[in-house]
């Protein structure tokens, strides 16, 4: 298993913590000098909170270890390619690499709409990597909107049952 392998692994572990508390899965990693220094993994509805998504969550954490908020040497391992705020968070922390599982066509920043990481105008660029491990991220994914969207369904027979008696 090569390293990108290894660490993406770490990350879906986070994203799978995610899951257990019915969270969308998405998980983080940053390591550096091959080592893994912070996780993070997407709490927004636990904690009702915009900014609660795992790659500001192991940011956070990456920077409180290194004692700096510049992330130099450092490389990010994301299930889910970043949003817009994660994405220019990343920038700002001038990580040197982000590695990524699977791309999101309606809010990704790392390609899919735009591509934040690699804008030559900005102070920083990131180095990226796609497609590691994509099919058990997007799996993982798909499962857990259908799952979810299950859920809607019978709470809302339910709530429909409950309204007829």
């Amino acid at each position: 298993m090569n390293p990108s392998e290894k660490f993406m692994k770490a990350a879906i572990r986070q994203a799978h913590k995610a899951e257990k508390i019915d969270e969308v899965p998405i998980g983080c990693v940053i390591t550096y000098q091959d080592k893994i220094i912070a996780r993070g993994y997407n709490r927004r509805n636990t904690e009702k909170n915009t900014l609660a998504h795992a790659e500001l969550s192991a940011i956070k954490k990456a920077s409180k270890k290194l004692g700096d908020w510049r992330l130099e040497g450092c490389t990010m391992y994301v299930t889910l390619e970043p949003c817009q705020m994660c994405a220019g968070a990343i920038v700002q922390a001038r990580i040197d690499k982000v590695v990524i599982a699977c791309m999101n066509p309606k809010a990704g920043c790392a390609g899919s709409i735009l591509n934040l990481l690699q804008i030559s105008a900005f102070n920083h660029q990131v180095e990226l990597e796609t497609g590691i491990l994509e099919e058990e991220c997007s799996a993982m994914l798909t499962n857990f909107f259908k799952t979810l969207r299950e859920k809607k369904r019978q709470a809302k027979k339910t709530d429909h049952i409950n309204l007829a008696q």
